[in-house]
């Protein structure tokens, strides 16, 4: 299991470079166009593009720390890092989406304020929208795997939307010259952030608090084990994951006396794990196993 996830980390950080390599041009670009346009839907995905910048350098560090091996302290490694990196960027998006609507609604609240050159807002934005595209190509099928990869992509995503928007706005404006359509596309930017930048935080919380992963059924999970001949009861079950695709598992198993007396326990812990790599995809799992009738529990059979 170790190898195989240091073999995606690596592929996550090689995705992670070329984005940031690509966003950071993004960012240039549209800097210098909203300057030249005066355009706030630039200027927000800009601030967007920026926290991606930030956020982008977090997940790298965090796939690069991802990939040092268990000690004796960190007995699992440092894998959860990643997840913080996530979380880190989830907060960043928030605080974006909250900071665009704001000078949204200020705008459309004062739209003497805003003077927007349409021109220059259509070309930086269409050169956004491309390059963004090419960010999410790269970023995209890793997101599946790491939630460090997805608060990136979720970033790469909402600068597509948000340079859409820009696009949008520029053409609105240069064919009918209706300004406020510059911070109506800022507060569309912000409206398809936002959702995603909870959701994001909501799986992190999810994983920080231990909780079984969303797709996982845990009765469903007793129910096999206590198929596996020589099983008797299962108790004490624990699903959390270390990571977005470390899950692991522990439980203690009551097995017939046959199982003990005959020196079958190596056999039956084969197929319980087995039985969890093949129907759960749960490469981590460790048992106890107990004579039937064990009665220093600690905790009923149905927890």
């Amino acid at each position: 299991m170790g190898h195989d996830h240091a073999h995606g980390t690596g592929g996550n950080r090689r995705r992670l470079a070329i984005a940031l390599a690509i966003i950071a041009v993004v960012l240039v670009a549209e800097l210098v166009g909203a300057a030249l346009s005066g355009s706030l839907a630039l200027l927000a995905d800009a601030g967007h593009v920026a926290s991606d910048i930030v956020g982008l350098v977090v997940a790298l560090v965090a796939s690069t720390i991802a990939l040092r091996p268990a000690t004796d302290r960190h007995t699992f490694g440092f894998q959860r890092v990643e997840v913080l990196g996530a979380l880190v960027n989830g907060a960043i998006l928030v605080v974006v989406a909250v900071g665009v609507a704001i000078e949204g609604i200020r705008r459309l609240l004062s739209p003497e304020e805003a003077h927007v050159a349409g021109l220059p807002l259509l070309i930086v934005a269409a050169g956004g929208l491309v390059a963004n595209v090419v960010a999410l190509l790269v970023l995209r099928g890793g997101d599946r795997a790491s939630l460090n990869l997805r608060g990136a992509y979720l970033e790469a995503l909402g600068d597509l939307l948000g340079s859409a928007a820009a696009v949008v706005a520029g053409v609105v404006i240069l064919t009918t010259g209706f300004g406020p359509a510059d911070a109506i596309a800022s507060l569309v930017v912000a409206a398809l952030i936002l959702p995603r930048a909870i959701g994001l935080i909501r799986d992190v919380v999810r994983v920080l608090t231990e909780s079984a992963p969303r797709d996982t059924d845990v009765e469903e999970i007793r129910t096999h084990l206590l198929g596996t001949p020589g099983v008797v009861a299962v108790h004490d079950v624990h699903v959390w994951t270390i990571t977005s695709s470390a899950p692991v598992f522990t439980a203690h198993v009551e097995c017939d006396p046959d199982v003990f007396e005959e020196g079958r326990t190596g056999v039956l812990l084969d197929e319980l794990g087995d039985c969890l790599k093949g129907h759960f995809d749960v490469a981590h799992s460790t048992f106890q196993l107990e004579p039937a009738g064990h009665v220093d529990r600690g905790e009923s059979s149905h927890r």
